[in-house]
């Protein structure tokens, strides 16, 4: 019979000795390497997020009511959005007798007028028109926005597109001239980002959310809103943000300036971004 061979205990010992040293050799010149690959792909995901935020912020910014914008705190802003807007009927239609169209002028009220541009997104009751804000304090009193009761198509082409009436009789703020108006929504009528709870604890994780929060109502006086579970959820892991407003200090105020700063922090890896959007402020 023929004799079988194999590994002798030390023969084995030997080989497991070498597979540890190989193993710890490619660990030390591959470890680095996954660990700086996750590290990328973690920054690249809080860069992503950071944008986005951002970006959603500086929308609703350059889509708000002109003058709208107020800082309440440096990391609480405040603004009335907008969905749509046009130009109104100023004058009657003195080419058309049968039906000179409904307009709005400084010498009398009225409950109604004639839209002269098409909307691109949906205006209904319930929404509010601005006409002609050229300070903050009057957009919140709410001196300058008039509640819709109804919107239809005019009577004949010529008169306009859409024929709105409003909840009560109204007259154009003193002095405005610039036949323009906005549309704002009526679920939405003030829109607050907040960031609340903003640090970092010791596992390299942002503690902090940016929260964006709506009314219907409008507040007269400035108040940032107390945070709860439920309000929308812009960004999360929130190490820092604020932002600064600088209104136009010019005769005109037709234009402002908003910075948006926001820095992201998880598992050891932290992202700042800063954005800026220019406001119109042209009412």
């Amino acid at each position: 019979m023929k004799r079988q061979h194999g590994f002798t205990l030390v023969e084995l010992i030997v080989v497991m000795v070498l597979i540890g040293i190989i193993a710890g050799v490619l660990a030390l010149q591959v470890g680095p390497t996954i660990q700086g690959y996750l590290a990328v792909e973690r920054r690249a995901t809080l860069t992503s997020l950071a944008d986005t935020a951002l970006r959603k912020v500086a929308t609703d910014v350059r889509s708000a009511v002109p003058n709208s914008l107020r800082l309440i705190t440096p990391q609480c802003l405040e603004l009335v959005p907008t969905i749509d807007g046009g130009r109104y009927r100023a004058g009657p239609d003195r080419d058309n007798a049968a039906d000179p169209g409904r307009f709005l002028d400084p010498f009398e009220k009225k409950s109604s007028f004639d839209v002269l541009t098409a909307f691109t997104n949906p205006v209904s009751a319930g929404d509010a028109v601005v006409i002609g804000n050229q300070n903050t304090e009057d957009l919140y009193s709410g001196a300058n926005m008039f509640g819709i009761a109804a919107i239809a198509n005019t009577p004949g082409a010529s008169t306009g597109e859409h024929r709105i009436t409003l909840d009560a009789p109204q007259e154009l703020p003193a002095g405005y001239d610039g036949g323009r108006f906005v549309v704002v929504p009526g679920g939405q009528r003030s829109v607050i980002y907040v960031c609340d709870a903003t640090g970092k604890v010791a596992n390299g994780k942002g503690t902090g959310t940016l929260y964006r929060v709506t009314s219907a109502t409008l507040n007269a006086q400035p108040t940032c809103p107390t945070v709860t579970a439920a309000m929308p959820i812009v960004a999360t892991h929130v190490e820092s943000c604020g932002f600064v407003y600088s209104p136009n200090q010019g005769a005109t105020q037709e234009s402002g300036f908003a910075q948006l700063r926001l820095k992201l922090t998880n598992g050891g890896e932290s992202v700042s971004l800063t954005m800026g959007a220019h406001v119109v402020n042209v009412p």
